[in-house]
This record gives C-alpha cells, sequence and structure tokens, in this order.
C-alpha cells in the first residue's frame, strides 16, 4: 500500500533510539520521547502527503447512507468499525462556540520502533505490524469546541475517545498500547475546513491498564500485593527489592503522544469534514515495569460542524 510504504521510509530517517533506563531515570526518560514522537508524527504526516492520501475503503459509505440501516443489517458487517465517507470539496468557516461532533478516527495501518541489525550495527525503524485486535479499534463520538480568531483551534472534551488494542510485530512479539485522543488540542492552519487544511496537536495517553488490575502474583496499583509473595528471598537482605522494584512497584503512567490531520473532503451542505491522520504515541509500560515503544498509527477521520 503506498500510503503505508511512504509513511515508513519517512520514518525511518527521523525515528531516535532511546534505550532502557535505571528506575531513578525513568520518569525523565518519557518526557525526553516527548519531542521524538512530536517531530515523528510530522516527518511521518509529510511523506504520507508526498504520495496522496489514503483512498476510502470499498465498503465505505456516507453518514446519511449508514443511518438508514438497521441495527441487523450493521450487525458482523464492519461497518460499525467503519468510519462515514465525505463527498465533495466546499468549505467551512465554522464560528467560535460552535463544536466539532460525531468525530470518527479509524485507524488503517500501524508500525513499531524496532531495533534493526545490518552490517553489525543496529538502527532504529518503524516495522509495519499487524493488528491483532477484533475491530473495536475506531474512536467515535468524539466532539468538542472550536475556536476561531483567524486560525482554528479545536478542543476534544468526549466521546469514546480510547480504544485498547495489540499489534503483533513480524517476529511474533505483541505490543499492546491505548489507542487514545484524550484532553487533543489541535491546532490548525487556516480559518475555514477546505481541501488541504492541517491541524495537529497534542493529546494524553492514560495508562493501558488502571490501578485495580492485578497481574499473575497478585500484584495492582491500588489493591493486592505489594511484593511476590513466592519469591521472598529475591526481595530481603541489603539491596531489598531492588531486582524486582519495578514490577512490584505498580505506576499510573500519563505520556503524551501527537496527531497530524489532513482535510481531503468536505460537503457544505451537510457540514461535514474528511480526511487522513498520522498519530504517534507510546504503548504500554505494563504500570512501570517495562520500557515502551514507539507505535505510529496512520488511517482515515471523519467529524461534523454543528
Amino acid at each position: 500500500m503506498k500510503f503505508s510504504a511512504a509513511c515508513v521510509l519517512a520514518l525511518s530517517a527521523s525515528a531516535s533510539a532511546f534505550a532502557p533506563a535505571s528506575t531513578s531515570s525513568r520518569s525523565t526518560q518519557l518526557n525526553a520521547l516527548k519531542d521524538d514522537l512530536s517531530n515523528a508524527a510530522k516527518i511521518a504526516f509529510a511523506g504520507a502527503l508526498a504520495v496522496g492520501v489514503a483512498s476510502q475503503p470499498v465498503m465505505a459509505l456516507t453518514k446519511s447512507e449508514i443511518n438508514q440501516l438497521s441495527y441487523l443489517q450493521v450487525k458482523g458487517t464492519g461497518l460499525a468499525n467503519r468510519c462515514p465517507e465525505v463527498v465533495g470539496e466546499g468549505t467551512i468557516t465554522p464560528k467560535s462556540g460552535q463544536r466539532l461532533v460525531d468525530m470518527c478516527i479509524e485507524p488503517k495501518a500501524w508500525a513499531v520502533e524496532e531495533e534493526i541489525g545490518k552490517a553489525g550495527k543496529t538502527e532504529k525503524k518503524f516495522v509495519n505490524s499487524k493488528v491483532m485486535t477484533r475491530q473495536t479499534y475506531t474512536l467515535d463520538g468524539i466532539e468538542g469546541k472550536i475556536e476561531n480568531s483567524g486560525n482554528i483551534v479545536f478542543k476534544e472534551e468526549e466521546g469514546i475517545d480510547y480504544a485498547a488494542t495489540t499489534v503483533q510485530l513480524p517476529g511474533g512479539e505483541r505490543v499492546p498500547f491505548l489507542f487514545t485522543v484524550k484532553d487533543l488540542v489541535a491546532k490548525g492552519n487556516g480559518n475555514a475546513f477546505k481541501p488541504g487544511f492541517q491541524m495537529g496537536g497534542e493529546f494524553s495517553t492514560p495508562s493501558y491498564r488502571t490501578g485495580l488490575f492485578l497481574d499473575p502474583k497478585g500484584r495492582g496499583g491500588t489493591t493486592g500485593y505489594d511484593m511476590a509473595v513466592a519469591l521472598p528471598g529475591l526481595q530481603s537482605g541489603e539491596e531489598g527489592d531492588d531486582e524486582l522494584f519495578n514490577e512490584n512497584n505498580k505506576v499510573f503512567d500519563v505520556t503524551t503522544g501527537r496527531i497530524e490531520m489532513e482535510v481531503n473532503k468536505v460537503n457544505t451542505e451537510e457540514q461535514e469534514i474528511g480526511g487522513v491522520f498520522v498519530a504517534t504515541q507510546l504503548s504500554d509500560t505494563d504500570m512501570g515495569s517495562k520500557i515502551p515503544k514507539k507505535v505510529l498509527t496512520k488511517g482515515i477521520f471523519y467529524a461534523r460542524v454543528d
């Protein structure tokens, strides 16, 4: 797929390495990744635009066509995981106070940063990955306020704005992450939605697991054991539980991701916009015990101005 290939090639030169660090420098390391993610999203988006935007899927329907379908007509078809198609190339100039509603963000391709060895050297590259999650990874019903004082600014407020997702690398390793756009503040490059309009910004990525989750040894963030009960010898003595510190001390990590979007379709009559996006974020840390990987997500989006 040209869209995916171009993004991966564009990212090859921009991916920056990060290595495991000690517990004391862990928070510093997560903060350092913020700039890398921001740059990766921008470069990937530029690569995607160089070869054109992603085409709509065969099953794509407009919002009005979807609204005419009954539950039984949608059930089992996968349409519930698809974003509506937008037809038209008009222009919409929203006013401050209006809202962007019914936003749908549908991923089409995923890539995970990995170390690739070649000629005795290793380098960081984004590797295409296969989604293992069933068709529940699309975000939908997102809405928020629009501000327009010369440049459009969209602030996400609510909706189904997160989806637990897992992708698998070619070697078989599975990488879980929370696909999300929580608290997104996207700033545009103009005062009107029209083909070519771009907007992007940062969002918060909550921990993949919550404090009530218990690991196989019964340890959790807000409940459960505070140590591996079956391994007392490794958690006593002068060094204490240094070897198992990260596994024993669960944390709720909140990291930062970035998304870049471009509008390529505008239906003035229905006040609808559609386009493509590229998002970068960090994967699951297993509540502090693992170093996260960088995840790249590419796909399409839909929204309506209300």
